[in-house]
């Protein structure tokens, strides 16, 4: 009697090695049947933007072509993950459905739904950790909460230790031929009229093997001046993993045992790779943030917050998005953004600030915008990181802290070279002005080909004033 196939269901977990429920279905012998599901059906699930729809095509031909070296497919289907795996369980007589856990409200009901539909056929289902170090039910506080602060709860995670090793990806195992399959583009994943993808193109390589090539150049590299120089823009000082990990091309285990083994290799590089881990931390506290928190990208943390007096401002927020507000700094940050899906994470927090403080529009606009045009948008840390900012949320980031997008700029962009490749049209300014342009002299303008209002927007809102608006705005919220 032939042996029942089990089958592998990836998820969020795009990749081969540290793979637990991988590991476990191999290595019970059985063949395994691998099929991703693209399910935007199942309820409660958010929508990928079209920036994360994007990567996820090039992230599944990556899986693809591993799977294929290693001896199997990858099963392609559309539609609700419950009734798409319980046909493909029925038409192979499967003996089990595996995958791993993915510590969110939405994606674990429907992780539900498929063990209840497959167990109506008397199959069993098992689903393993993989998207945390630890498990939220261990950081519990006595009143059930989950942790709100990150220092403490980061100083819990480091006491508990490494977490496990990482697991080898099986070089060959044995799979189930000639089932039926979409192919990749029958999920309409990339953009065709107009195709605004060509700068992502342009920036990223996806995968596993580009994820694990670009953690050990980072560690061989640019974490020993990590701690210095990762608030620099203008530099390239920072790991570029995040959209890898937000795929599972790369387990967040791997990273910090890459990192551990490369301290011990190099003394010198310590205090880089615990600033490095420490924002791993961030990722972390975010997700479990979202773990308590379901609607994080729809609700204050801060319930004070929910009478804020937003203004709706169409104008404001179409200039923000396109990198027309006046403020060099804001304006790169965003041009590089649509551009490339991504944006130096000092910078997200200015623009971010300038949104929600010099323009009194609610952080969700913001949120949005980010979702749809991130490569790295996740659904713990995109939202978590605008209630920071915002001051609604855990750990926040007082509201009466306005950002100043000269001082800023003129301290993490102190040449002006992040402005230059940019927003080319200032390119030819002096650092001194190239972060405040409206203050140059008319010839200094002139001369660099730059007529404020026309060629360059001014100022969509003066900076004290916008500030005072800000602080008046949250004076209410104590009044009230």
């Amino acid at each position: 009697m032939p042996v029942r196939p089990i089958i592998l269901w990836f998820r969020e977990s795009l990749r081969l090695s540290d793979h637990p429920a991988l590991h476990t279905a191999v290595g019970t012998g059985a063949p395994v049947i691998c099929v991703y599901v693209f399910d935007e059906e199942s309820p409660g699930l958010r929508p990928l933007g079209g920036a994360t729809r994007w990567w996820l095509a090039q992230s599944l031909q990556s899986l693809q072509a591993s799977l294929r070296a290693a001896g199997a497919d990858l099963v392609l289907r559309r539609g609700a993950a419950a009734e798409v795996l319980r046909t493909l369980a029925s038409e192979t007589n499967a003996a089990a459905v595996f995958w791993n856990d993915i510590a969110q409200a939405p994606q674990r009901a429907v992780a539900t739904e498929v063990a209840e539909a497959v167990a109506a056929l008397g199959i069993e289902s098992k689903s393993f950790p993989d998207d945390l170090l630890v498990d939220p039910a261990v950081l519990r506080a006595k009143d059930g909460r989950g942790p709100r602060v990150f220092t403490p709860f980061w100083k819990r995670v480091l006491a508990m230790g490494d977490p496990p090793q990482p697991l080898p990806a099986p070089r060959s195992f044995r799979s189930v031929s000639g089932l039926t399959s979409l192919a990749i583009d029958d999920f309409r994943l990339e953009p065709t009229r107009p195709d605004w993808a060509g700068g992502l193109r342009a920036t990223w390589h996806v995968g596993e093997q580009a994820a694990r090539t670009k953690l050990a150049a980072f560690l061989a590299q640019s974490v020993q001046t990590y701690a210095a120089d990762r608030d620099r823009p203008d530099l390239d000082a920072t790991s570029h993993l995040s959209p890898h990990l937000r795929f599972g091309e790369i387990s967040p285990r791997q990273v910090w045992h890459a990192a551990r083994f490369a301290a011990a290799e190099q003394p010198a590089r310590s205090a880089g790779i615990d600033k490095f881990l420490s924002e791993l931390g961030w990722r972390e506290f975010s997700r479990q943030l979202l773990y308590d928190n379901p609607d994080l990208a729809r609700r204050n943390l801060q319930r004070s917050f929910d009478d804020f007096p937003w203004r709706d401002d169409g104008r404001a927020l179409a200039a923000w998005q396109r990198g027309q507000t006046g403020y060099p700094i804001v304006d790169a940050g965003m041009r590089q953004l649509w551009h490339t899906g991504t944006m130096h994470n000092r910078v997200r927090m200015v623009v971010a600030s300038f949104l929600v403080k010099h323009l009194l529009i609610d952080w969700r606009a913001g949120e949005r915008w980010f979702w749809d045009t991130l490569v790295d948008a996740d659904p713990a840390s995109n939202p978590a990181g605008w209630q920071w900012v915002a001051g609604c949320g855990a750990d926040a980031a007082p509201y009466f802290r306005v950002f100043n997008p000269v001082l800023q700029g003129e301290k993490f962009d102190p040449d002006g070279a992040y402005v230059r490749r940019w927003v080319p049209e200032l390119a030819r300014l002096p650092a001194p002005l190239i972060h405040q342009p409206w203050t140059a002299p008319p010839l200094e303008l002139a001369g660099a080909g730059i007529e404020l209002g026309r060629t360059y927007p001014a100022p969509i809102v003066d900076h004290k004033r916008a500030r005072e608006r800000a602080l008046a705005a949250h004076a209410t919220l104590r009044r009230s």
